[in-house]
Order: C-alpha cells, then sequence, then structure tokens
C-alpha cells in the first residue's frame, strides 16, 4: 500500500516517492549536547525511530542520519560554569543522550557524525557560498545575503517582505542587512576554535547542517525531520544554504513533529516544569513514555501529565494481559483446525488496519487504536471453551511484529531478586576498586535498564527501584 505523508514544505499529504526506488535518505536534527535532553527532545528521538522502523518493514533500506551539535553557545557557557572544556561536556551527553533514548527503544542512526568531526567540510561548504555570492565575510564573521536566496520564506510560507515587516532580527554591526545570519562567529578571547580562512572562530547553527547532511546523504534527500520548532529559522536557513550552493532541491519531503506542553502548560525552565528524560525514566517505565509519545499523532500537540501517563499505562498494560493469557492458554490448546482459516484471516486484518494507519501519515495514534482492537478480540476468543493452537500463535505472532514496527517489547524482563541485585553491586565495586570503569558503567547501565536505580554515598552504594 503507498505511503502517505504531510510535507510542511507544501501543507499538504503527498505520495511518498523515494529518489531510489528501494532507499530512503532521511536526515533528523539531533540535540545541543550541552545537559541531558529534556521530554521535549524524546518526542522526535521516538517519532523519527517509528517512521524509520515502518519504512524498514515496508522494506526500505534507510539511510539514517540524526547530527550532535557539539559546539556552539550553550556548550561555551556550560564548560565555563563548569570550569571544565567543551569536548569533555560534549562526551559525557553525547554518552547520556544514547542512554537515554536507547532506554526510550530508539535504534542508533546509520551515522551519528558530530560538528567537531566535520570542519573541513564546513569550512568548505562556506566558502563556496562566498564564491557563488551567497556570503560575506565581516570582520572575522561571515553571513548569509538571505536576500540573494529568491525562495527563502518558502518552508514557513512567510516572504522577506513580511519577515521585514515582522523585525525578527536586529540589525548587528558587522552585518550588512538585518535578515543574514551567522555562517560562522569569530572567537571571542578564551573561546573554542578553529583556523579558517577569515580567522580564528566557529560555525554558525545552520550550517553544519547542510554540511553533514550533503556528506552523508548527497544534495537531494528524501527526508528532512525535526521539531516543530525548527521549522524556522533553522530548517529554513539550510535550505537557502544548500539549494544556493547545489541548485538543486535540498529535500523532498520536509517533516515537523508538535510541541509538549506539561499539565497543560508549555514547558520551560522559568515555570518550573522543565522535565528531563534522565529524571523520568526512573519514575516510570520507558517503554510506557515511548507508547505514551506514540498515541498521539506525531503532528499534533501532546500534554504531558501524570493522569494521562496513568492512563496510558493502564492501556499498555490491557495489550500485555492479552498477550500473556494467550501464552498461557497456548499450553492448553489443541490442533483444532475447524474455523482455523475463517479466524485467522479475521486476526490478519487488524495488521491491515494498523498499515492502512501508518500508511496514512504515520499515525501512530490509530495504529495504537488496532492494538488495542486485537487485544479485545483476542480477549473473546480466550472466553471460547476450546481454543487453537495455531490462531493463539496467529495472535501472538501480530502483536509481536506490530510492537517490533513500534519499537517496542512485549515480553516482560526478569525481575531481579535483591540479592542479585547486590551481588552485582558488589561486583561494581570491586570493579571500581581495580579501576575496571567500563565495567564499572556497564554493571550500573544493566542495572538502570532493569529499572534498579544506583546512588554513590559516603556510606556506600545505595539502590532502590525505578
Amino acid at each position: 500500500m503507498t505511503i502517505y505523508l504531510y510535507n510542511t514544505l507544501t501543507r499538504q499529504k503527498e505520495e511518498f516517492k523515494p529518489i531510489e526506488k528501494n532507499k530512503v535518505k532521511m536526515y533528523v536534527c539531533g540535540p545541543t549536547v550541552y545537559n541531558y535532553i529534556h521530554i521535549g527532545n524524546a518526542r522526535p528521538a521516538i517519532v523519527f525511530d517509528t517512521v524509520r522502523r515502518y519504512l524498514e518493514y515496508k522494506g526500505y533500506e534507510v539511510q539514517y542520519v540524526s547530527n550532535f551539535t557539539d559546539v556552539d553557545d550553550k556548550l561555551i557557557k556550560a564548560a565555563n560554569e563548569l570550569g571544565e572544556d567543551v569536548p569533555t561536556i560534549a562526551d559525557r551527553f553525547v554518552k547520556a543522550y544514547f542512554e537515554d533514548v536507547t532506554a526510550l527503544g530508539c535504534k542508533r542512526a546509520t551515522v551519528h557524525p558530530r560538528v567537531t568531526e566535520n570542519m573541513d567540510i564546513i569550512i568548505e561548504f562556506i566558502q563556496q557560498l562566498i564564491e557563488k555570492g551567497y556570503a560575506y565575510e565581516s570582520a572575522g564573521d561571515v553571513y548569509y545575503k538571505t536576500k540573494e536566496f529568491n525562495e527563502y520564506g518558502k518552508l514557513s510560507h512567510q516572504s522577506i517582505t513580511e519577515l521585514r515587516l515582522g523585525e525578527r532580527i536586529e540589525v548587528g554591526e558587522k552585518k550588512h542587512d538585518p535578515l543574514d545570519f551567522a555562517l560562522w562567529k569569530a572567537a571571542k578571547e578564551g573561546e573554542i576554535y578553529w583556523e579558517s580562512p577569515w580567522g580564528k572562530g566557529r560555525p554558525g547553527w545552520h550550517i553544519e547542517c547542510s554540511a553533514m547532511a550533503r556528506k552523508y546523504l548527497g544534495d537531494t534527500i528524501d527526508i528532512h525531520a525535526g521539531g516543530q520548532d525548527l521549522a524556522f529559522p533553522h530548517h529554513e536557513n539550510e535550505i537557502a544554504q544548500s539549494e544556493a550552493l547545489t541548485g538543486k532541491t535540498f529535500a523532498n519531503y520536509w517533516m515537523h513533529n508538535g510541541y509538549i506542553n506539561i499539565n497543560n502548560e508549555k514547558m520551560s525552565k522559568s515555570l518550573g516544569n522543565f522535565v528531563l528524560v534522565h529524571d523520568i525514566i526512573k519514575q516510570y517505565d520507558p517503554q510506557l513514555i515511548r507508547f505514551f509519545m506514540l498515541s498521539v499523532h506525531y503532528r499534533h500537540p501532546i500534554n504531558f501529565s501524570e493522569e494521562l501517563l496513568q492512563s496510558t499505562k493502564n492501556g499498555l498494560e490491557r495489550i500485555k494481559t492479552s498477550y500473556q493469557n494467550l501464552k498461557h492458554r497456548m499450553e492448553a490448546s489443541t490442533n483444532l483446525t475447524e474455523n482455523n482459516d475463517m479466524k485467522i484471516a479475521g486476526i490478519l486484518e487488524f495488521r491491515q488496519k494498523f498499515e492502512a494507519a501508518m500508511d496514512d501519515d504515520f499515525n501512530t495514534a490509530n495504529a495504537v487504536t488496532e492494538l488495542y482492537n486485537l487485544a479485545n478480540h483476542a480477549n473473546q476468543y480466550l472466553l471460547e471453551k476450546h481454543t487453537s493452537k495455531e490462531v493463539i500463535e496467529t495472535y501472538l505472532n501480530e502483536f509481536e511484529q506490530l510492537f517490533i514496527v513500534l519499537g517496542m517489547e512485549l515480553n516482560e524482563q526478569e525481575e531481579l531478586l535483591d540479592e542479585d541485585i547486590e551481588a552485582l553491586i558488589q561486583k561494581r565495586i570491586e570493579a571500581r576498586k581495580n579501576r575496571n570503569f567500563a565495567l564499572a558503567d556497564q554493571i550500573r547501565d544493566q542495572l538502570k535498564s532493569l529499572h534498579i536505580i544506583l546512588e554513590d554515598t559516603p556510606q556506600g552504594t545505595r539502590w532502590k527501584r525505578g
């Protein structure tokens, strides 16, 4: 069945036609690694991981690129505040990012490029824009000439005139025009820097994604995705940079997920409702967080609250209970064949409806509804006096395959006994004494994945179930 997706560029659903028949080139904007990611960062990670999984389920080979911004103003500020250098901060939070999104069921990207590892191609990209007349150097900075790109505003559906009237950007001392944006920033005293034709400095935010998308995926990609907040100016500027340089369409389809509110309020540090994934997965099963995110269509806003999370938990447990009841009933089932074909055909209809929902702009909300319906259907079948192993196997297979598409697991992890936990903690203590920090970290991560939270205190290591 054909996949249709909503293209932010055209503001309508379009049939998905990748550049190459069986391959998809997909770029998803990743985090700036100056801190732990918040629940808003988790949504695109989960959403576009699911999009990728579904495309792979449909038979596509997906080249999935998601970057790390490992140098910018926020990282420099964090380094100054903590008395550490930028690479140390970045490395710490790249590792933390992988821990958090892995817990949420997200697969690693095909490539996770970092800005600092791609400085040569970024500088070359900027130099070529200058040579083509789309950028200029000014006192060590380099700016993009926004007015030179005639289609600027096509993603956000704003004209240059409207942007000027909106006065979104104040005139800077070095800019020729208020709408021009930085491609390269001259280093201030004491800041991390790289040598360039324009002096010591570092890239602007927007140029990195244009350069890295081109390096790893080519001049034109199939899907470019990210949070709704990135559509303007970040993605708008990416289009201007990339298409000015290559003369080709940068991305054929643009996908953006909606915002997250916390208890019906916009999430912000000033409101004190800033929720870090690092913290929330200590309180709730990460699989529940993922299921919660997928229970709402990705383009719609989502309200994060304990009440809604509890409601989702109840729904997920209903599905898992149905699955476990099927497995239990298997032992008492027989090799009945009467009406098996008809019953199996009825079960397979749920997969067709699930796929129809996903084919319609990756509507996970409707796909999840079909899982609830499948569970109800299975529960009705289990009321029958005699059940067939073949029918139950079909139910189990459908649950398992469709949960895999959503990046979820149905089988509960075996719970560790207290004495097993104490033994692992003792093993970790010994590893730390022997300076085998890799093993110590591995044990901590193992326990964390099983929702065992360790706390190292002066009196020793304590643990709790989280």
